[in-house]
Parts: C-alpha cells; structure tokens; sequence
C-alpha cells in the first residue's frame, strides 16, 4: 500500500511517499500506526497524527485495502 507523509512526519520517514508490504493480513488503520511506530522510533515522540483513508479522517478501527489512498497528516499549529 501507498502512504503519503505530510509535515513532521515526512521527515521522520525521510520520503514524502512509501510503499508498505510487510504489514499484518487484513490491516486496520492502528496497524498501521503501530508499524509506523515500530519502524520509524521518532513517531512514538508525535502526540498525535491523523490517518485519512481516500480522502477522510479515519478512525483506528478502518480496514486498509491495497488500492487505498492513504495519507499521515501530523498536528499543525500556527497562528
């Protein structure tokens, strides 16, 4: 599957896109952080990140499918 990063997020990857095969069968939207988290320390650090799956937020329990548009949108602050 095809995850995007945006912000902070992207540079703890270190890519703006990645692909991911190596996750659980039948992954859920907390799979997904839980691998991010593993494979990439410095998300643990985050106090949150959002998840949206073809174009919405998603909440943890949303199954992932191969062809999904996936994207890690980190917190933003301005002002």
């Amino acid at each position: 599957m095809n995850v995007l990063f945006f912000g902070i997020a992207r540079d703890i990857v270190g890519t703006s896109e990645l692909s991911i095969s190596d996750i659980v069968k039948n992954p859920t939207v907390n799979d997904l952080k839980q691998y991010l988290i593993s494979k990439y320390s410095n998300f643990s650090k985050l106090t949150s990140f959002a998840v949206a799956v073809n174009n919405e937020y998603a909440k943890d329990d949303v199954p992932l499918e191969q062809n999904d548009e996936i994207a890690i949108i980190p917190p933003v602050s301005g002002g």
